[in-house]
């Protein structure tokens, strides 16, 4: 099988390590032809360039592109693939992409790998970023079936948890575990950059430890990623932003009235159930 990835960053940089590692032939393509050469130097890929053509003769294609441009890139490619080829993407939004990329190519499965780092870029990628990791696909219900089977394939060899649901279903449940820790980490910086005392707020850099590193992590990633979230799953997110800013509002009511009892309650809720999240 040859496979193609557009895409050559941390994801699909990992995914070319991945699948070049066992046995596939691999075709990249970046948008500077330095990416490309890097690509082919690091073994990332055994063939890559800048023009869609390279994708000819390829059996399945992995748009690895912002979630801006993955349906856009599904249109341009689509001239290039030979017609039993597959398409999917890795975007952390699917209802808004899933439709407009499969009216460009109706072999398309939308695709959600929870994998990632801080870091991004060709240099960050890594072999084994998905092992043990959640992977989503969402067809829809006129998707082909070996579509789905070719892709779904192609996630076990990388070792992945795959699970499979409607573009809906996974927004919902994105905007809750991946979307809205986005914007609370960063509303938390923002928070703390409010200080008005100039030698609290030193102080507060000064001891910002792992509880800190902790829940300001995700907030501290590319700007872009959180836009393209809160752009392409609004209504998701001002759902779950509007039930996290309720529970907001409820322990400052507990705190306000020195309910103690209520605030250890909540914070007993919440270790007990923060197992059925976190294995």
């Amino acid at each position: 099988m040859r496979i193609g990835i557009v895409g050559l960053g941390l994801i699909g940089g990992s995914l070319g390590i991945d699948f070049s590692q066992q046995g596939y032939q691999v075709v990249g393509i970046g948008r500077r032809p330095e990416v490309c050469q890097a690509a082919l130097e690091r073994n990332v890929v055994q063939q890559a360039g800048c023009d869609y053509s390279l994708l000819s003769g390829v059996d399945a294609v992995f748009v690895c592109t912002p979630i801006a441009a993955i349906a856009a890139t599904v249109g341009a490619i689509a001239p290039y693939l030979a017609p039993h080829a597959v398409v999917t993407d890795v975007g952390s939004v699917k209802a808004a992409i899933v439709t407009a990329a499969t009216h460009h190519w109706p072999r398309f499965v939308g695709g959600h790998p929870m994998a990632g780092k801080t870091e991004v870029g060709l240099e960050a990628a890594e072999p084994g970023l998905y092992r043990d990791r959640a992977y989503v696909l969402t067809p829809l219900a006129q998707t082909p079936a070996d579509a789905v089977e070719t892709v779904a394939a192609l996630v076990k060899e990388l070792r992945a948890r795959l699970y499979q649901c409607s573009p809906e279903i996974h927004d919902r449940a994105v905007a809750w575990i991946s979307h809205l820790p986005v914007m609370v980490s960063s509303s938390l910086i923002q928070a703390c950059l409010s200080e008005p005392n100039a030698e609290v707020a030193q102080l507060a850099r000064a001891l910002a430890s792992s509880g800190f590193q902790d829940t300001s992590r995700v907030g501290g990633g590319p700007p872009e990623l959180g836009l393209m979230m809160a752009r392409y799953n609004r209504d998701s997110i001002l759902q779950s932003l509007q039930g996290y800013r309720h529970q907001l509002d409820q322990v400052i009511a507990l705190i306000q009235a020195e309910d103690w009892e209520g605030v250890q309650q909540h914070l007993r809720q919440t270790q007990a159930a923060r197992s059925e999240f976190i294995a």
